[in-house]
């Protein structure tokens, strides 16, 4: 990492564009050297200027720590050398400026060592993170959508929460859901779930198929850790599993895994759609027999709004949890067009959640809407090439 580059990641130091982490190290060295020359020699603080060298390896690259320390040495010598020889503070604190240099280039260089290897995990966990919440664009196979994700873990980026849209020639499959637990056990399953539904989406006619691919993957996934010796032998994931139909444009099957239930949300009002009357995946054989297939009268100016626990289970000071339907509600009707729209609703839940807890995020939360366009042109249509989309909570993209 050159220096350019970390002071352009450091933008709290840049004014303008232009880099700034040399300033306050430049003003410490001008107000040591104007005090020491305006007091008596009671009061002698040149050798305060080892301070600068110091300060500099805190914000500065090598190179320009290693200036400020050149520069603190012949500044102390000149400063020094100013006054009668009996006030003078001497070699000692010259060798304690020049030493005091020395070790601020090191700490400067082992410092943004560390910082190139904190780059490469963050970019290590960027990529993770594309690759399952792949980017999105946002209109897509007939629907238009917009989704955002915050990571409890902010280092992380990434955690155990998933979504993806599939299309193929049996309609458009959407699938949102969130394993069990946290750390890099939950994305790898997540991982392994977003797979199964790209492929199987694409191409099973039916949509309990679909269901039943993912409950076997979860299954396999289990068996494979615990064949590993690993301790989340026991994993499982909620998740609802939505299908939209080319030939039934007023009608979306949908799969509950126990999980949040989603909301249709229109101009008319927030109404529930089934839910989570499956045993989630992994859990399938406990219960004997798939959840059904609902299938749901959907509007056209109606949006399906799907969120993950952490949106439910989002505590305020005093404990209570939020509550993102009548939320929504009060929303829709203080402005029933706007407040359907995909990205409107989604950046309106996502304020409210943080709102509500105050920014302190026990889980990760996503929350995802999406709703039928006017015209449903390449429904069926094979994926884009070198499809992208924005982070934040903007269509298709998610935040960290």
């Amino acid at each position: 990492m050159t220096e350019t580059e970390y002071g352009r990641g450091r933008q709290l130091l840049r004014v303008r564009g232009r880099g700034i982490a040399w300033v306050p190290s430049l003003l410490l060295l001008v107000g040591i050297v104007l005090v020491d020359l305006n007091t008596t020699e009671r009061f002698r603080i040149i050798s305060w200027i080892v301070l600068v060298p110091g300060t500099a390896a805190a914000i500065c690259g090598v190179w320009t720590t290693g200036a400020f320390a050149v520069l603190a040495v012949v500044t102390y010598f000149a400063v020094d050398s100013a006054w009668p020889g009996e006030y003078r503070a001497g070699l000692g604190d010259f060798v304690l400026v020049g030493l005091g240099g020395i070790l601020a280039v090191l700490a400067a260089a082992v410092r943004e060592r560390k910082e190139r290897q904190t780059l490469h995990i963050m970019r290590i966990a960027e990529t993770t993170r594309r690759t399952v919440l792949r980017p999105l664009p946002p209109c897509w196979a007939g629907l238009e959508h917009a989704g955002v994700y915050l990571a409890a873990d902010v280092e992380a980026r990434v955690g155990g929460d998933f979504y993806d849209i599939q299309p193929g020639p049996h309609g458009t499959r959407v699938l949102v859901g969130d394993v069990q637990g946290k750390g890099l056990g939950a994305v790898e399953a997540a991982a392994a779930l977003l797979g199964t539904f790209r492929e199987a989406g694409y191409h099973e006619e039916d949509l309990a198929t679909v269901a039943e691919r993912l409950e076997v993957r979860m299954l396999r996934h289990r068996m494979h850790c615990t064949a590993l010796g690993r301790d989340d032998g026991d994993r499982f994931a909620t998740a609802v599993l939505i299908g939209f139909r080319a030939d039934c444009p007023d009608v979306v099957e949908t799969v509950n895994f126990g999980h949040e239930a989603p909301l249709a949300v229109g101009p008319r009002g927030v109404r529930e759609l089934p839910s989570g009357d499956g045993l989630p995946l992994g859990l399938g054989e406990l219960a004997g027999a798939p959840p059904p297939v609902h299938r749901v009268p959907l509007a056209a100016d109606e949006t399906l709004l799907l969120v993950t626990d952490g949106v439910t289970e989002a505590r305020d000071r005093d404990g209570a949890f939020y509550a993102p339907a009548p939320d929504v509600a009060r929303a829709v009707a203080a402005e029933p067009g706007l407040c359907t729209e995909p990205l409107s609703l989604v950046r309106r839940v996502r304020d409210g959640v943080l709102r509500h807890s105050g920014g302190r995020l026990g889980d990760d939360t996503t929350v995802f809407a999406v709703r039928r366009l006017a015209q449903e042109a390449g429904a069926g249509a094979e994926e884009p090439a070198g499809a992208g989309g924005d982070e934040g909570a903007e269509p298709g993209g998610p935040r960290s």
